[in-house]
């Protein structure tokens, strides 16, 4: 695998796993290899990747008890790779970052900052931490750069931001923040460049649906309001995710049950959504396969799908109407039955499906009468890092 001169390696960090790509700046970011790490902490995590340039596949089961030992092993697996010397930067998405709207070097200031407000998302936060810090500590010289997923949400007005709880917390930082921030920003230069500027300039819903599920309301190319909130817990509900949780249940639960802060956490983050629900699986295609026998499974997609509508309702009245749905995310990009569901009943909205495209998983979706688009965009968070990284280095990209 031969990687030209000057690469830029992204870090996709989550809270079980790790995926990661490598980029060509050379070669107008051509991806040369990517990859991801699994389950981390359980028996069977594993190492997946493949060559880009040799489509060549492979996989390795591992031991890895945390995010320390499984990001050691993924750069002794990388130290291996023809010309590892060729990186020149990492890129890193960090979940939260609060009020930083543009990507930025890692600095021992910046972890300081991070690890204060690793309580804001104990799921993500303090994993990506010691992402960085095992490649810091590894690659002492090596640039690292912090990609934020909230960034793209800081156009957000002040009326979306606010919680309505007294006011002195917002000022201390609790607010609505949203996330799915890196992929948002990948799928609006898509649209940008799938149909154009204007279009990328006009009233958008971006709908990032998979284990974790977000959508966004886009106006004038800006983030106006999106589901998730203070934390990713919050919005739809998801794999294992609560979504919107009346906070009374906190109370019930805690005075009631005896639940501490960590059980209650645990249960929003990890036992709830669509497993809690359907009391079987967090992964839509289970569910999809088993509704027509199970009335948990169908009352869970029922649920998932049901919410997604509102949401895009709610953002219809926010940007004063709708010219561009997008779905994207592992549920938006492959499950036509799903999008087909979140659809029925907003042609009052011109939302008109056509179903064969739909079924057919094609770029667009909507019949040519419908007012409003509907596009199905791949994601791609590790390239969005790179570009964000390049950007800010001013590394120039050679086409």
């Amino acid at each position: 695998m031969k990687t030209g001169k000057n690469c830029v390696l992204s870090i996709n960090g989550g809270s079980s796993s790790i995926k990661f790509a490598l980029y060509n700046i050379e070669e107008s970011l051509a991806q040369l290899f990517y990859g991801q790490l699994e389950n981390i902490g359980e028996k069977n995590t594993k190492l997946s990747f493949s060559d880009t340039v040799t489509n060549q596949k492979n996989s390795i089961n591992i031991k890895a008890v945390d995010h320390s030992e499984a990001v050691i092993f993924l750069i002794e697996w990388l130290e291996k790779q023809e010309d590892f010397s060729s990186i020149k930067a990492i890129g890193h998405r960090i979940v939260h970052g609060m009020k930083h709207t543009l990507p930025e070097r890692v600095t021992p200031e910046l972890i300081d900052e991070l690890k204060k407000i690793s309580a804001y998302d104990p799921d993500h936060l303090p994993e990506e931490i010691k992402l960085v810090e095992v490649f810091g500590n590894q690659y002492p010289d090596m640039v690292q750069i912090a990609c934020f997923d909230t960034s793209f949400h800081t156009t957000m007005p002040v009326k979306a931001k606010l919680l309505t709880i007294p006011r002195k917390y917002y000022d201390m930082g609790i607010q609505r923040y949203g996330f799915h921030g890196l992929s948002y920003a990948y799928l609006m230069d898509e649209l940008d460049h799938l149909a154009g500027h204007e279009a990328a300039k006009g009233k958008v819903i971006l709908a990032h649906l998979g284990n974790g599920a977000s959508l966004a309301a886009v106006k004038d190319g800006k983030s106006m309001d999106t589901s998730m909130g203070f934390t990713p817990t919050s919005g739809l509900p998801m794999g294992t995710r609560t979504g919107d949780l009346d906070p009374g249940v906190a109370w019930y639960l805690i005075k009631n049950e005896k639940f501490s802060p960590n059980q209650f956490n645990h249960l929003i983050n990890h036992e709830s959504g669509l497993l809690g629900i359907s009391e079987t699986s967090s992964d839509m295609r289970e569910l999809l396969k088993s509704q027509k026998s199970d009335t948990r499974a169908a009352e869970a997609i029922e649920l998932f799908c049901y919410q997604a509508k509102k949401w895009i309702g709610s953002f219809a009245a926010v940007l004063g109407g709708i010219d561009t749905v997008v779905f994207s995310g592992g549920i938006g990009e492959n499950a036509p039955e799903i999008r087909s569901y979140i659809c029925q009943g907003l042609q009052f909205l011109g939302i008109e499906l056509n179903e064969t495209g739909n079924t057919r998983n094609e770029a667009i979706i909507s019949t040519d009468k419908s007012r409003v688009c509907v596009r199905v965009v791949k994601t791609n968070e590790e390239l969005m890092i790179a570009r964000l990284v390049c950007k800010i280095l001013n590394y120039r990209i050679i086409n």
